[in-house]
């Protein structure tokens, strides 16, 4: 079974920030796929089939800097090897509209995937790096909570598709393969 944790904060006045982009991947993947997300704990989450492997939705409701708690919480009552979890969040680090897959590695300074390293005892999980860009002045923080503006609509929708594309392969053929095809652009 694969894991996929999109990482995000609840609540609506959340819902369409650059800082929520892995929840929109996820509510992406469960609409395709035809997977319900209901509560269970400190998550929502949802179960189902991509490309006949089983796997788990889960959207943290813990806010982005305490997500490792939701996923260390589902983890402990099903288990899941951390090669097989892979994590969705925005970067601003890559340009709107890019996606980079990691194997594993840090957290570029990321408090959500810090989360998700400590709570793991890990740093060996996928990533889908959805970029968000920078600000061209401002503060960073006041930038990931703000809505995507209508001219960035058609960007975004094009990254979704691309990580939710991504992450099929990610299922179906392993994330180096993955990487070689969704890294290169």
């Amino acid at each position: 079974m694969f894991l996929i944790v999109g990482l995000g904060n609840p609540g609506t006045e959340y819902e369409i920030t650059r800082h929520n982009v892995g929840f929109m991947l996820v509510d992406r993947i469960a609409e395709a796929h035809k997977i319900r997300l209901s509560r269970r704990g400190k998550s929502l989450c949802g179960r189902g089939f991509i490309e006949g492997v089983e796997v788990a939705l889960l959207k943290p409701l813990t806010f982005m800097n305490l997500s490792g708690e939701a996923v260390a919480e589902f983890i402990s009552n099903q288990p899941v090897p951390t090669e097989s979890i892979v994590a969705a969040y925005d970067d601003c680090d890559l340009p709107l509209g890019k996606i980079r897959l990691r194997k594993n590695g840090g957290s570029g300074g990321h408090r959500g995937v810090d989360s998700l390293i400590k709570h793991l005892y890990s740093r060996d999980f996928r990533r889908i790096r959805l970029g968000v860009g920078r600000p061209l002045h401002g503060d960073i923080v006041d930038y990931v909570l703000s809505p995507f503006s209508a001219s960035e609509t058609e960007a975004l929708d094009q990254m979704l598709a691309k990580g939710a594309d991504s992450l099929e392969v990610i299922i179906k053929e392993g994330i180096e393969r993955a990487m070689n095809s969704f890294n290169a652009d």
